[in-house]
């Protein structure tokens, strides 16, 4: 709108510098100086609107991103359905795993990182770590961690710790970002697909980290529902590293991630 005013100001401007200077040799039109500035306000766009509609047009084609997460597994029967789906969806997934599962499923493991999914730790038996030692943490994190470097190569495996829980000042063991979740359906509770999807659809937005447990069939069958329900509402399934990235976020060790954007 600024912008408007001003150019209506150098435009009146103008026009009466002319007609000042043509005065003797033809008469000011009848609408005079202010009928001038009215046809010219007319003619002009309106700047302020035009850009407005591009933001908002620019808004609503923006990709809707958001990040399934599954923990608990690899569970075999159930977290080899989901990867079949997500492979029929073109749909990435952020599994973390619990270490003692991994040796009976290594080749379930080997799939997701050769699919293109996010592999994280979910530490070696599921204990909470606010009710740990600093050396029972660290136990529960490594061992877990130089288990899946076995498994699934070289790379840095961000945490999940159970239940969410990780004691304050116990940030620095870490040593990877850890994701938590801003959408919890509670598919561990209900183990019911139909309230489930409900759930996630009722909390959904952009950028939610939602979780979910896929040694349960249920949420298996709940995930692949809601990725194609969503999908056709314009949403894109990334990993929690590329949800993070492409919201302009640098992930940091210790640093707790709720959602693309927001600690």
């Amino acid at each position: 709108m600024l912008k408007r005013i001003l150019l209506l100001f150098c435009l009146v401007t103008l026009a009466t510098a002319l007609l000042s200077a043509n005065s003797g040799k033809r008469a000011i039109p009848a609408q005079g100086v202010a009928g001038i500035a009215a046809d010219v306000a007319q003619t002009v766009p309106d700047a302020a609107a035009q850009n407005d509609a591009v933001t908002a047009q620019n808004v609503a084609d923006a990709p809707k991103l958001i990040a399934f997460t599954f923990d608990d597994g690899p569970h075999r029967g159930s977290t080899d359905r989901l990867l079949d789906g997500l492979r029929e969806r073109g749909a990435k997934g952020t599994f973390f795993l619990v270490g003692q599962e991994i040796d009976e499923a290594r080749d379930l493991v080997e799939r997701m990182r050769d699919e293109g999914h996010q592999i994280g730790n979910h530490t070696w038996s599921h204990k909470r770590l606010d009710e740990l030692s600093p050396d029972e943490i660290a136990q529960e994190i490594g061992k877990t961690d130089a288990l899946l470097k076995t498994v699934a190569g070289k790379g840095e495996y961000w945490l999940r710790p159970p239940y969410g829980f990780l004691r304050p000042g116990t940030e620095n063991l870490v040593g990877v970002p850890v994701v938590k979740w801003s959408v919890d359906p509670r598919d561990w509770e209900s183990r019911n697909a139909p309230k489930i999807i409900r759930a996630v659809t009722d909390a959904v937005q952009p950028g939610s980290i939602v979780l979910l447990h896929d040694i349960y069939p249920t949420s298996v069958e709940a995930a692949l529902q809601l990725i194609d329900a969503l999908s056709a509402d314009g949403y894109q399934f990334v990993t929690v590293e590329e949800l993070l990235r492409r919201n302009g976020v640098t992930p940091a060790p210790g640093v707790s991630y709720r959602s693309g954007d927001l600690q």
